[in-house]
């Protein structure tokens, strides 16, 4: 491997904030919706244009995404803002079509086990799901774009090793089936760096520009480094809940239209809403650092 220094880094980086739903359906608090409407528009205001909202699932499972529906549609509300939701199923879809998404991430696990106890279908089953989706689409004539999430793509707490010719299979077969891009997600933090270097770089020959986006999971503390592996193969969107990616592009001057400070502020305001539950992150301990504050702290 060539020196990093050597490396053509993508100019400009799109941080979708998954906060709203991966972060919220990881805990027991119930966010109020007035909470998830401020969320959203201090969000916007910071400069983040891309938010996964929540998602269309039964509310009996995940009673803290309930208020997808009114919380995307007053997502819509916001110019240039792109609000995307989780769906598991094809009903989820249909929702999400009909609540005017502009895109739906349909996740898929590599692995089989956790495929199973996860949604109660195989991964091919899962990808056939993609292709009802895609055809009930198609039919409304919606102009949602459909993203077939590969999960467990490094590993599996149920499982273990997940095979990453099975992942690229799936790829493929998301592909095939009608996904109109594909992202990579490392669910469970087992990824390191070469790892992720090494699988992105196969998943970029299949899919090409259709592989649009990296998820990692920081169980591990490897997420900021992982984010900086798949940069250096060209990707150039990911899934974060966390000022700390936003930090770690500004520093690197790396374009992500993003105002630290404000997103600081945010910060602040969803550790209230959320008082009692844990929070991770460092920027928001040390502070950003004097050599960024004397500038503006937005990476245009």
């Amino acid at each position: 491997m060539k020196p990093s220094a050597t490396v053509a880094f993508p100019s400009r980086v799109v941080i979708r904030e998954v906060g709203l739903r991966d972060g919220l359906q990881s805990i027991a608090t119930i966010m109020p919706t007035e909470a998830k409407k401020q969320w959203i528009k201090e969000a916007f205001e910071a400069g983040i244009r891309e938010i996964e909202v929540g998602s269309f699932v039964p509310a009996k499972l995940i009673p803290q995404l309930a208020d997808t529906g009114e919380v995307l549609t007053y997502a819509k509300t916001f110019p240039g803002l792109f609000a995307s939701v989780l769906v598991p199923n094809l009903k989820g879809a249909e929702r999400a079509i009909d609540n005017g998404a502009d895109l739906l991430l349909v996740p898929l696990s590599a692995s089989r086990a956790h495929s199973l106890a996860n949604v109660r279908r195989t991964p091919d089953e899962a990808v056939s799901e993609v292709a009802r989706i895609r055809a009930a689409r198609d039919a409304a004539r919606s102009k949602t774009i459909i993203e077939g999430g590969v999960s467990t793509a490094f590993g599996c707490t149920i499982q273990g090793y997940v095979d990453p010719e099975e992942v690229l299979r799936l790829v493929h077969a998301l592909l095939d089936a009608g996904a109109d891009r594909v992202s990579l997600a490392d669910t469970v933090g087992y990824a390191d760096p070469r790892m992720v270097r090494e699988l992105f770089e196969r998943a970029l020959r299949i899919a090409g520009d259709r592989f649009c986006c990296g998820h990692f999971h920081d169980t591990r503390g490897m997420a900021i480094a992982n984010v900086y592996a798949a940069m250096e193969v060209g990707i150039a969107r990911f899934d974060a809940s966390t000022e700390d990616l936003a930090y770690m592009l500004a520093s690197m001057g790396i374009k992500t239209g993003i105002d630290l400070e404000r997103l600081l502020e945010l910060r602040g305001h969803v550790a209230g809403w959320l008082e009692g539950e844990a929070t991770h992150g460092n920027v928001w301990r040390a502070g950003l650092p004097k050599t960024m504050q004397r500038a503006s702290t937005r990476a245009e």
